[in-house]
């Protein structure tokens, strides 16, 4: 599979078999993510998986009722941390941009979509979820306080195979200016 097969056949599953994920799986698809750019090389981005009954707690504090389908429906649930106060940052705590503390999401973006297609290659489903009660969640979850939850991942061997959604035309995408 190349890198273009991947972003283009990669969907999101919200529908899983009950097949358990394998934690040796999981640790390469991990290890592989952990490649993503971030700003300056921080990597601030940490892994949380989630299986069994604190699974079914943290489904109980979704802010929409098809996320909670869909992470009962998963063997596990990657909860997507940050180290606050790193990425977009200088040592001395000022802001290295006029970005302020965004750009941290920016990083836990990038390397969420190569934890995606890290799994995609190995077989696996996945969809990013962001409609949850980050309180409670970071809670149930003792998320520290130098961290902060930014997504949670449905991962687990596919139950459905989506087509692809329509996709816009590369003339709306894309500009040039000189």
């Amino acid at each position: 599979m190349t890198v273009s097969e991947g972003i283009r056949n990669r969907r999101s599953i919200r529908r899983f078999t009950d097949r358990p994920v394998p934690h040796e799986l999981l640790a390469d698809i991990v290890e592989t993510a952990s490649f993503a750019p971030s700003w300056k090389n921080t990597q601030i981005t940490r892994y949380i998986a989630v299986e069994g009954e604190k699974k079914a707690a943290l489904a109980a504090c979704t802010d929409w009722s098809g996320n909670t389908k869909i992470m009962e429906s998963a063997p596990m649930v990657i909860a997507v941390t940050l180290i606050k106060g790193r990425c977009g940052y200088e040592r001395d705590g000022s802001f290295s941009t006029r970005k302020g503390d965004h750009w941290q999401m920016y990083d836990v973006g990038a390397a969420s979509e190569a934890f995606c297609l890290a799994a995609y290659e190995q077989g696996l489903g996945t969809v990013i979820m962001g409609l949850f009660d980050e309180e409670k969640a970071s809670a149930l979850l003792e998320i520290p306080e130098d961290r902060e939850l930014a997504a949670l991942i449905a991962i687990g061997y596919p139950d459905e195979s989506p087509a692809a959604p329509g996709r816009k035309a590369v003339t709306e995408l894309l500009s040039y200016q000189s």
